[in-house]
């Protein structure tokens, strides 16, 4: 074993921390030395300059950290900034070689003259001055000040594209009661840091340029000299577009096919009704969250627009309902509406008949059972005089023939001859009941036909609507 050598590392180790340890004794000495010999005679009341004409100059750099909330409704953004003022002290120098060449101290940030820096659009009551952390002192008189601020400052929110909007909040610093000639300051970059913001759910950051103004009040003759940094947000609408655009939309495509639902389910108007209480709920929703402006957002215009659509299918749907129930005591058909709805439009919207489809059409030459009901009744008053000359002769013959089977006793003929007449008039009521009976009912067919061609009309003029409501809203997002 190299004894020599052991004890010779070990003797130097030893002497290596007594040094290390004599230094750290020398400078806690020093430190508490130049602190007592700084803050003797000095005063943190006065403007640390020598000459009292002279500006003091303060550098100031803005760190957004955080933003922690967006109050739409009050229009109110809270943030979490970092804030950095340097600024020079002329009673806060010294010789670093009397203090062992110890050039910075760090101290309580009350002990020392501070500038009233303090955010000029603030909204709210409690003060969002920055922490009292300690401030780091130069031998040189610079004195750089960090400290974290939770400010919450008033910025006019603009609704008028939510949830596919761009906001712009401004920051605005400046000192409370020193004029331009007394502190002046200057922004440290051309915009805010924005290095070690921490990203945020609802908004992306596009930029936080600064901008230095020089502005003369009407009470005071001296400039006031303010830095403005405007925060550039834009919401990220995924959210929104989920949870409120996407159902709303959906259930927008509910109206139109009230139309298409048979009038005879009774379920028309409830379909309506239903999905505009679904509707007023949305538009519910989005007015608590958007502040009471005449900006209408435009997913309200939206909500608004298709309440107006819903409302109106509601109407226009009892209106077909009453088309539909026409019943016997109803008019006919008119004729333009024969040609316009029954003839034209129903091949148009594809509207058939039972039996009847788009593959399969009725041939040319077979003419619509309602429509040669009514051809019947029309050549009916040509027809009366032939028929009553047939029957006259049928009856005779019936009579004649039932007489020669019976013999030819007069009593007994004049009382068949009665019997057969009653019979015939029956006859004749019952065969006219049914005709008007067909009649009716084949204008009561007619009536439905018309309101079915009206709703599927309908139905198509509402899809196309809604269809270009939602395009129109996603481009102008």
């Amino acid at each position: 074993m190299d004894w020599p050598h052991s004890c010779f590392s070990l003797c130097w180790i030893l002497w290596a921390t007594s040094i290390l340890r004599g230094e750290r004794t020398a400078d806690g000495k020093y430190a508490q030395k130049l602190f007592n010999d700084l803050f003797e005679d000095y005063s943190n009341a006065l403007r640390p300059v020598e000459d009292t004409d002279k500006v003091l100059n303060v550098t100031l750099q803005i760190t957004l950290s955080q933003i922690k909330d967006m109050d739409e409704r009050n229009q109110i953004l809270t943030a979490y900034l970092w804030i950095r003022q340097i600024w020079y002290d002329a009673y806060l120098k010294w010789d670093r070689d009397q203090y062992d060449g110890l050039d910075t101290i760090r101290i309580p940030s009350d002990l020392v003259w501070r500038p009233d820096i303090v955010l000029y659009n603030k909204a709210d009551d409690e003060s969002s001055e920055p922490v009292n952390t300690n401030v780091v002192l130069r031998y040189d008189g610079l004195i750089t000040w960090d400290s974290p601020a939770i400010t919450k400052s008033s910025c006019v929110v603009d609704v008028s594209y939510f949830p596919f909007d761009d906001q712009q909040c401004n920051l605005t610093f400046g000192s409370w009661t020193y004029n331009g000639n007394q502190v002046d300051i200057f922004n440290a970059l051309d915009s805010g840091d924005l290095s070690d913001f921490i990203e945020d759910v609802e908004w992306e950051i596009h930029g936080m340029p600064a901008v230095k103004n020089v502005i003369t009040y009407g009470c005071c003759s001296e400039p006031y000299p303010d830095i403005t940094f405007t925060l550039i947000l834009k919401r990220k609408s995924s959210f929104y577009i989920v949870n409120l655009l996407i159902p709303c939309v959906l259930i927008s495509f509910l109206a139109p096919l009230s139309f298409y639902l048979p009038a005879a389910s009774g379920e028309k108007v409830s379909l309506g009704v239903t999905v505009l209480l679904a509707m007023t709920v949305f538009q519910l929703m989005v007015a608590e969250i958007m502040p009471p402006s005449e900006n209408v957002p435009l997913i309200g215009k939206y909500y608004i627009a298709t309440m107006a659509l819903i409302t109106a299918s509601t109407a226009l749907t009892i209106m077909v309902m009453n088309i539909h129930f026409c019943g016997a005591e109803a008019k006919p058909v008119p004729q333009w509406a024969r040609i316009v709805i029954l003839k034209y439009m129903s091949k148009i919207l594809f509207v058939y008949d039972v039996g009847e489809s788009c593959t399969s059409p009725r041939h040319s030459k077979e003419r619509d059972p309602h429509q040669k009901d009514y051809a019947e009744t029309h050549r009916k008053g040509l027809k009366d005089r032939d028929n009553n000359i047939v029957r006259k002769k049928e009856i005779n013959r019936l009579l004649n023939n039932d007489l020669g089977t019976q013999g030819e006793n007069p009593k007994e003929a004049d009382g068949y001859c009665a019997r057969y007449v009653t019979l015939t008039r029956n006859i004749e009521y019952i065969a006219k009941c049914l005709k008007d009976h067909r009649t009716n009912n084949a204008k009561g067919i007619e009536w439905k036909k018309v309101a079915k061609v009206i709703d599927r009309f309908f139905m198509w003029i509402f899809f196309i609507m809604v269809f270009a409501m939602s395009i129109l809203i996603i481009a102008k997002a």
